[in-house]
């Protein structure tokens, strides 16, 4: 059954990895002045109404021929003219330095050979041709050839239409921001572990959204690590390569209590935080305990969009963070963050607040203490805004998995009894380890079906009946946010 609800609206929702990037791509090296057609009709927005379906789009299948290549000896280039009228260029130095011959590239494990030491790169063409099977061949002065796939070139074209599908090809850059109306993504766990496609929805979603929820795991220890053993292994920390979250005596976390947790990121006293963690509800609370969490980059956005200046206090001054105690071994943290990481482009990367570790040394000048409390302040005051948390209670066999990176979580201060105890199973991940594996799992599920599920969900309305309007309502924003 779970298959079913979650598969059949999933596999429709066909290559959003690509989406409409890779059309526009498939477009972009176009004759100058050329006007951009519109968007394919194989491509629809982003579908939420009341559930949460990512959007849809099947990538249309294309060879892409050439009419003619040239090398413009002057400029360096090879330029290349499709049969669509197109043209790339392609700079002499990167053909040489990508040369796809045997002597060049370990094709078994897709390597580069040549030598950087070896390569001229001031060096010229003798020869180059398009070849009867749509191939470039190219003749180097010293006589090596080196011949490329038409497909091949066409992806790695260097406009920047293409390099913006290129990117988000392989690192699936884009985000959908949310609020309180966000229904988290929901998946079967034993469909999970076992078919393909549920997997790699699964983890679509996780990078999309931030958060997936996955029911019918079997309510007993040791589930979280199979669940990693299906992307590759966990990340060992300080606290164990799984921690149980449960009442302790002389707690050395304070999630190791029964108080509230106010909302927050995992181990950014870590240079190096987990990208990915997640949690198993084993036993429930008698009473309370209801889990909270908020979309943090949507958060660094309306923080940007109302205060500035917070915004720019809060990207450039690093904060101490620090963790101490006795655990899988003994451990003395100390890192230095911003609370919000952004690229050059002034895009956010990462999230690093954990009020509970954030270190008493403050490394600042006078004057900017009480601008950091403030920015942190106004930062923390959206995050706790009603219409920006979203609240959960887990039951014994759920399993919610989310972007350390992104998301800030917390928990509502809880009562259990001794024959009912709360207690959560947790692990970790890096985000390298769960590209790693959608990026298998998305080649191995082309392979069967061309297409990639992208979505998952309790469908109740048509996924096309969505529109703009309705996905700001949900406080759900299409967004690009570049992370490595």
């Amino acid at each position: 059954m779970w298959l079913s609800t979650f598969s059949r609206f999933a596999l429709p929702a066909l290559q959003r990895s690509t989406s409409a990037m890779t059309c526009r791509a498939l477009r972009a090296c176009r004759r100058p002045g050329q006007a951009v057609s519109p968007t394919p009709t194989c491509l629809t927005s982003v579908q939420l109404r009341g559930q949460q379906t990512l959007g849809s789009a099947s990538l249309p299948v294309a060879r892409h021929s050439m009419r003619h290549v040239r090398a413009l000896d002057e400029e360096r280039l090879v330029e290349v003219e499709w049969e669509d009228g197109g043209h790339s260029l392609y700079p002499f130095t990167w053909l040489r330095d990508n040369c796809q011959c045997p002597l060049c590239t370990l094709q078994s494990a897709q390597a580069r050979k040549l030598l950087m030491s070896d390569l001229d790169i001031h060096m010229g063409i003798n020869v180059v041709e398009v070849t009867n099977d749509n191939k470039v061949s190219i003749v180097w002065p010293d006589q090596h050839t080196s011949v490329f796939d038409a497909e091949w070139l066409k992806k790695r074209c260097f406009s920047h239409a293409a390099r913006q599908a290129m990117q988000e090809e392989l690192f699936l850059n884009e985000r959908y921001y949310w609020g309180r109306k966000l229904r988290i993504p929901t998946a079967d766990y034993q469909e999970v572990l076992h078919d393909d496609k549920a997997a790699l929805a699964w983890l679509l979603a996780l990078r999309r959204v931030g958060i997936v929820y996955l029911k019918g795991a079997p309510a007993e220890q040791g589930h979280v690590a199979r669940l990693a053993e299906r992307i590759g292994y966990l990340r060992l920390t300080f606290y164990g390569h799984t921690w149980q979250v449960q009442d302790k005596y002389m707690a050395n976390n304070v999630a190791y209590t029964s108080g509230k947790l106010s909302l927050h990121t995992d181990y950014p006293a870590l240079h190096f935080a987990p990208g990915v963690q997640f949690l198993h509800c084993i036993n429930q609370a008698v009473d309370g305990g209801e889990s909270e969490v908020v979309d943090g980059f949507h958060m660094a956005e309306q923080l940007q969009r109302e205060d500035p200046e917070a915004f720019d206090t809060l990207t450039s001054l690093q904060v101490d963070f620090t963790d101490t105690g006795t655990d899988y071994c003994d451990f003395m943290l100390q890192s230095k963050k911003c609370i919000i990481d952004v690229n050059a482009e002034g895009r956010v990367l990462r999230i690093n607040y954990n009020n509970a570790t954030r270190d008493s040394v403050l490394d600042f000048p006078l004057h900017q203490v009480q601008p950091f409390y403030r920015a942190l302040k106004a930062y923390v005051n959206i995050m706790n805004r009603p219409e920006n948390v979203v609240t959960y209670r887990m039951e014994p066999g759920d399993i919610v998995t989310f972007d350390n990176w992104r998301l800030l979580h917390g928990r509502k201060s809880y009562i259990s009894r001794p024959d009912r105890l709360r207690h959560l199973e947790g692990a970790y991940l890096d985000w390298d380890e769960v590209m790693s594996r959608l990026r298998i799992l998305r080649s191995s599920v082309n392979e069967d079906i061309n297409c990639v599920p992208v979505a998952l969900d309790y469908p109740q309305t048509p996924p096309c009946e969505t529109t703009a309007d309705s996905v700001d309502h949900q406080f759900i924003e299409r967004h690009t946010a570049v992370y490595f």
